[in-house]
């Protein structure tokens, strides 16, 4: 029989935790046709991939994704699928890039969003999430995408920024803005309940929101109240709400910030299997680094956050308005803000995405060091930087520590994502993540067996967003795969040098087309957009 692809003499890794296999995996029709265990398998192709023992799997799901306007930039999105990426979830931390049907808003929205998104060079021509989508096959994509609606996107177009308590009426309108992105074909709802506007939401409101899922059975993904300080208080409002609906939950960047809750990981996971043990589907993701990236913007207190951006920039530039920015970041004289900026210290903040004359070559440093060398207060630093960027500059903040990494890691609740952010000089999690599990927990530390975390790229996060075609390979299902060699795949992308590709991902396919082959991109494009 002839197929259209066969990857031989391989080790096969099926993508649930079973153990490896040698074998040989065809493809028909861009889905799998064959998996053989046999060394004679009978089989032939128009295109053979001579695997040479090294390691063939499904392609890695990356459950956290901010790619939502970067794939129209840059198609190929390489510094994902050299990593073996061929699956986005967009949409996430409440920020999807529609519904949003008020033209007046939509300028706004792009603005604010610059520093987590990038600015798109380009019409902005769509309204609705199945607009979204359609706009996203009209460009083409190497891998496949999914997206979720945000809280703060449905929040953002009836309330605008405002920190404002919806009525009964609004509360219904973000309602019909939720549902009408799930008949278009969103695969859940997600929110961030630390960034404006949703940060300003209470746990009704998000109760009524996610009560629009319980038909569709579909995820309720979240960046929760508090990492850090609250973060038990959260966790509870969190799994509370998907107990009530009893639809699937899942934590976005599972992770302790803040050095009164560090080192207390197994309490954390322990909370996940409570939820469970309660019958609450509840599972998570996490980037395997000790640093987290954002908008610079999240600093802010929330009464800034809730203005337009022109009141922002002249907030920003009032002295007397910094004292208060200043007080309530350092002071922590705001009960219940995640404050970034208290609790990781500015001497642990680096601003990134930077491109003024002022502050470019300040790219990569921390707050407290620019502060000093200028002979300037911190808080003047970061609302100098935001007026300089056009509050487009991102930061990564230093707060966590490599033993509750690990910690989680070891759960098999916990997928992997790479929560990057593009621009310039990003986070190493854009370009090294999944490699970095692969080289750093797997190889060298065996702290997960390859198996398992193949599992956390694959067959886990499309359980977790319903993915059903996806992360495993069985015949009948989607011919996404990866070709990579254990004993080679590694990251290269540092804090220091971060857009750097990795190395030991030989082949990725998508549908079973070539989007990487022997370690670069293709330039094909048959990604698909999937709509739940």
């Amino acid at each position: 029989m002839s197929l259209e692809l066969l990857v031989e003499n391989a080790r096969i890794v099926d993508g649930t935790g079973s153990p490896w296999f040698r074998g040989a995996v065809g493809v028909t029709d861009g889905t799998i046709s064959h998996v053989r265990r046999a060394a004679d398998h009978g089989l032939d192709a128009e295109t053979r991939i001579d695997a040479g023992g090294s390691v063939v799997c499904p392609g890695f799901i990356d459950a956290h994704s901010h790619s939502d306007l970067e794939l129209f930039a840059d198609p190929t999105l390489a510094p994902k699928t050299r990593q073996g990426i061929t699956t986005e979830i967009l949409g996430q931390d409440g920020f999807s890039m529609a519904p949003l049907y008020d033209e007046s808003a939509i300028d706004g929205w792009r603005e604010r969003l610059s520093g987590l998104a990038g600015r798109l060079d380009r019409e902005w021509g769509w309204n609705s999430i199945g607009e979204y989508l359609d706009e996203i096959e009209r460009a083409g994509l190497a891998p496949n995408v999914a997206t979720l609606v945000g809280h703060g996107t449905v929040r953002y177009e009836v309330l605008g920024m405002e920190d404002v308590t919806p009525t009964d009426a609004d509360l219904e309108e973000m309602a019909g803005l939720v549902r009408e992105g799930l008949e278009d074909g969103a695969i859940g709802l997600s929110t961030g309940l630390v960034y404006a506007p949703q940060t300003y939401s209470d746990t009704e409101e998000v109760s009524r929101l996610v009560a629009e899922l319980e038909p569709y059975g579909q995820p309720f993904v979240a960046h929760v109240r508090s990492e850090g300080r609250w973060i038990w208080e959260a966790l509870d409002e969190f799994i509370d709400v998907g107990a009530e609906h009893g639809v699937p939950l899942h934590i976005s960047h599972f992770k302790l910030t803040g050095e009164e809750q560090q080192g207390k990981a197994e309490r954390l996971l322990a909370q996940v299997e409570i939820a469970r043990e309660r019958g609450v589907d509840l599972t998570a993701d996490q980037y395997p680094y000790t640093a987290g990236s954002s908008m610079l913007t999240s600093l802010l207190p929330p009464w800034v956050q809730s203005q337009d951006s022109t009141a922002i920039r002249e907030t920003l530039a009032d002295p007397e308005r910094r004292e208060e920015i200043r007080a309530d970041v350092e002071e922590w004289r705001i009960d219940g803000w995640e404050n970034v900026g208290g609790k990781t210290g500015w001497d642990r903040i680096e601003v990134t995405n930077l491109t003024s004359e002022g502050f470019g070559e300040e790219a990569g440093r921390d707050i407290a060091s620019i502060a000093a060398e200028r002979d300037s207060r911190p808080v003047d630093v970061l609302c100098d930087v935001l007026l300089a960027e056009d509050l487009e500059a991102s930061m990564i903040a230093h707060g966590l520590i490599e033993p509750d990494v690990r910690a989680i890691l070891r759960s098999d609740r916990v997928a992997i994502g790479t929560d990057g952010l593009f621009g310039s000089r990003p986070h190493p999690r854009v370009y090294g993540s999944f490699p970095r599990v692969l080289a750093r927990y797997v190889r060298k530390e065996n702290l997960l067996s390859l198996e398992a975390a193949i599992r956390k790229m694959t067959a886990l996060p499309a359980r977790a967003m319903g993915l059903d075609s996806k992360g495993v390979l069985r015949p009948g299902l989607d011919a996404d795969l990866v070709v990579l060699d254990p004993a080679v795949v590694a990251d290269r992308a540092t804090f220091d040098d971060p857009e750097q590709h990795p190395i030991g991902i030989e082949h990725v396919f998508v549908g079973g087309t070539a989007i990487v082959r022997e370690g670069t991109e293709t330039g094909a494009r048959p990604g698909t957009t999937i709509r739940a």
